[in-house]
């Protein structure tokens, strides 16, 4: 039997126990994809992430992350807390690292205590969805739908979100109803039945949101960097504006607040997006396979 050691880590937080919990794998050499999937539900997490040699040695590593049911081609906090995993373990000494995933190349830029990551993916709006249908799976009435800047908006800079802008006193009261979001799913196959929901009210300059995924494992999530990303790329592109930057905060209904840092601008290719914050160390432990 091979023995692997993992670390988990608080991403989006400067605290212990706030922030989106994440696992990381730092050197999963050996394990096969069934593996690393069943190691993630083990775990229990909304991610976990195996790290693996590049396969292009100019990179600096291949990072597969797992939700407790699938494998994803891209996610935020995943993205930053296994770079601060590897730094903090001295597995990378570079400011600048390279990932390797699914959606393309990750840029990490490490800070102190976290990290900043540009999304693999310029980005793409992949069509609206009805009001009625999304109101339904948020349990909140189709007025507190805000359709003034977009309408429910299925996006993406490398993994796609349904994005919904709602009153401020509507985000609280929101809550995921399970049959609603199968008739959803059922009537929108486009979203291949996982119809992540990124709710968001204006808060300033910034935002206050919360990410309902309840069909692919994931009743809520404290914090959606890739989803906030693909958030800030869309405001940006309905603005006329040539960057944005502002702060996200996440999960503070669960009880997990999260601060987000977020920065958009227009390139050759498109509208891109990146997304940094702090992590905080918790535990490690090893599993032996």
């Amino acid at each position: 039997m091979a023995e692997y050691a993992y670390h988990t880590v608080d991403v989006f937080t400067d605290r212990r126990f706030g922030g989106n919990p994440l696992a990381v794998f730092p050197a999963a050499s050996g394990l096969d994809t069934a593996t690393m999937q069943a190691l993630a539900a083990e775990l229990n997490y909304s991610e976990t992430t195996f790290v693996l040699p590049p396969q292009d040695p100019a990179n600096t590593a291949q990072v597969r992350i797992f939700t407790r049911t699938a494998e994803m081609p891209f996610a935020g906090h995943p993205n930053v807390g296994t770079a601060f995993v590897l730094a903090r373990l001295g597995h990378v000494h570079e400011p600048v690292l390279r990932f390797e995933e699914i959606a393309g190349i990750v840029e990490v830029r490490l800070s102190e205590n976290g990290a900043e990551i540009d999304a693999p993916q310029p980005l793409s709006l992949l069509g609206e969805l009805p009001v009625p249908d999304i109101a339904a799976c948020l349990s909140l009435p189709v007025e507190d739908i805000i359709v003034t800047a977009h309408e429910p908006v299925r996006a993406s800079v490398g993994v796609d979100f349904i994005l919904v802008e709602v009153a401020p006193d509507a985000l609280a009261r929101a809550a995921p109803d399970m049959p609603a979001y199968r008739r959803a799913a059922t009537a929108h196959p486009s979203g291949k039945g996982r119809l992540s929901i990124f709710l968001y009210a204006q808060d300033g300059a910034g935002i206050c949101a919360r990410m309902f995924s309840p069909l692919s494992g994931t009743w809520e999530d404290p914090a959606t960097g890739s989803a906030n990303a693909a958030l800030a790329a869309l405001r940006l592109s309905l603005s006329g504006e040539s960057e944005l930057a502002y702060e996200a905060v996440q999960g503070v209904e669960m009880g997990r607040e999260s601060r987000l840092a977020l920065r958009a601008w227009k390139a050759s290719d498109g509208v891109r997006a990146s997304v940094g914050g702090g992590c905080v160390e918790v535990f490690s432990g090893t599993v032996s396979i």
